[in-house]
């Protein structure tokens, strides 16, 4: 039996806060999605400090590649051990 895998873990860089955060992602959302996820639970974390003007955009830390918003996890080339820039 194959199990396929729902979500995937990333390592998450947030320049703003310089922070890094280990994170489970699903992979069957949009990138959009994920973005206010990933927002929502770094203000949860951080006491509300993460005030951002308008969605930050998310990027292949290796390659500076912009993940396009509109694509599914599962579209990119995102997989567990990613290592991804919110900015």
């Amino acid at each position: 039996m194959v199990m396929k895998m729902d979500r995937v873990l990333i390592k998450l860089y947030v320049p703003m806060l310089e922070e890094i955060y280990d994170v489970w992602i699903p992979v069957h959302k949009k990138i959009y999605s994920v973005i206010v996820l990933l927002v929502k639970a770094i203000n949860e974390l951080n006491n509300n400090c993460y005030k951002v003007q308008k969605l930050p955009l998310l990027y292949d830390k290796l390659t500076a590649e912009l993940y396009n918003i509109n694509l599914k996890v599962s579209e990119t080339n995102i997989k567990s051990g990613s290592e991804i820039i919110l900015l």
